[in-house]
């Protein structure tokens, strides 16, 4: 397979536009010059970039936050979201700065390679399909809890999997995520409305005896368990790399990122000190569940779709990553061959099936989600962040000369590292003991159980 990385360092770190994108980007770009071809990936607006964003993030994570002011308190709670989110979107700016700088960075592995050299490349990559599968996952087990609320549980529960997993397949098979982007205009007016039917339903029927509490006091396992959870509610941006490639004009990424973060943290803030004020410390994850029986079957029945186009953009893109990796350099990537949609076609099928058979087949797979999102979107979402403005202010510099001479850039990007992989070890901690707890309790039932 051809080397497309040779010519990194070539790329000026502050280019000129032309035409929409930086002079010289298409040469070094995944998807090239696209004139007269027959599959045109770089065709995405910002706006629909954001739609891309929103649907892909701001989904069933959401539920598990009002859990999360319950075992730490609402101003703790908040904060910590509020926080979570201005953080999310220093990284945002920081990947995005990256893959300006690097246009032939696609996803994750190529940051990596960048970085570390081809066990870089292999390790993200691997890490990006990983928890894109486990995601996909993640969104079939939403899609099971609400159906099975929707028909009162009378059916199996791998069933209602199954019966989730096939439209999840169907709306991963689109070849440019321009056709998905559509399908999420829906996904996020669904999670929008659902969210809101969730506060009313709530509002309405409060929990009787429902205790709120400014402050919990709580051992480091159970708060940083619950910590997790808005945590991986912002763990998106192993997907930024692939969304911002197919744009028209990737100068234009920050508004994105800005949009989706603005509104998934103010979003979230809401979403959460509303549902626990009501709720209460008794409030269930997901919180619907914790909803009166009618608004509940209302908001899981509302939120389908966006569950739905969630599990599908995490599907597309394990499958867009490995289908770039086999194709780069072949006129298969943007031509109707016969090769590239059989190609296609196996490896959208092959990381749904992974996902569904996790999801159905591993007792512990909620477990193995939380050991993935440790393992992988910790350094996705935050630490990898800071590695990049490290390598860029090091390459385009002078060196340590530019680090101390920026010494403030320099500290941040130190700090968002350490924060990285404070997350990936502290939440490993806490999620292998998690299992152990489960186990010993009895609480894991058996391999694809009803």
């Amino acid at each position: 397979m051809e080397d497309i990385y040779d010519d990194k360092d070539t790329y000026d770190a502050r280019p000129t536009y032309n035409s929409g994108r930086p002079v010289d980007y298409d040469n070094q770009d995944v998807f090239g010059h696209e004139e007269g071809h027959d599959i045109k990936y770089k065709t995405l607006s910002w706006q629909l970039v954001a739609v891309l964003m929103i649907a892909e993030i701001v989904s069933n994570g959401m539920l598990s936050l009002p859990s999360s002011l319950a075992v730490v308190g609402i101003v703790p709670g908040l904060v910590i979201i509020i926080f979570l989110g201005i953080f999310a979107t220093y990284t945002s700016q920081l990947l995005v700065n990256f893959k300006m700088r690097h246009p032939e960075v696609h996803n994750m592995g190529d940051a990596g390679y960048i970085l570390f050299g081809p066990v870089g490349r292999e390790v993200l990559a691997f890490g990006t399909i990983v928890f894109a599968v486990f995601a996909t996952g993640g969104q079939l087990l939403a899609g099971q809890i609400a159906l099975a609320s929707l028909s009162d549980n009378k059916l199996c529960l791998m069933l209602y999997t199954g019966i989730f997993a096939i439209p999840t397949l169907i709306f991963s098979l689109p070849r440019t995520l321009d056709k998905l982007s559509w399908l999420s205009v829906p996904s996020v007016i669904s999670i929008c409305i659902a969210g809101l039917v969730g506060m009313i339903g709530a509002g309405l029927h409060p929990a009787p005896d429902r205790e709120i509490q400014v402050v919990v006091s709580s051992t480091f396992f159970s708060a940083f368990i619950s910590i997790t959870n808005p945590v991986f509610a912002y763990a998106g941006h192993f997907m930024f790399f692939v969304m911002v490639s197919e744009m028209k004009r990737p100068q234009d990424a920050m508004k994105a990122a800005y949009t989706l973060q603005g509104f998934a943290t103010s979003y979230y803030a809401v979403f959460a000190a509303v549902s626990y004020v009501y709720l209460g410390s008794m409030v269930k994850s997901p919180s619907f569940s914790s909803l009166d029986p009618a608004w509940q079957k209302a908001a899981y029945g509302i939120a389908l779709p966006n569950f739905l186009i969630a599990g599908s953009l995490y599907a597309h893109t394990a499958s867009k990553l490995m289908f770039v990796r086999i194709f780069r350099t072949s006129r298969h990537l943007h031509s109707h061959t016969v090769l590239g949609w059989s190609t296609w076609v196996a490896l959208v099928f092959m990381m749904n099936a992974a996902a569904f058979v996790l999801a159905v087949g591993v007792p512990i797979f909620n477990y193995l989600i939380g050991i993935a999102a440790s393992l992988f979107a910790a350094w996705f979402t935050y630490g990898i962040a800071g590695m990049f403005v490290l390598f860029d202010s090091y390459v385009d510099g002078d060196g340590f000369r530019t680090w101390r001479r920026k010494w403030f850039q320099t500290g941040l990007a130190i700090a968002t590292v350490i924060a990285g992989a404070f997350i990936c070890v502290a939440g490993m901690y806490v999620t292998v003991r998690a299992i152990v707890e489960a186990y010993a309790s009895g609480a894991v039932a058996s391999p694809f159980a009803c």
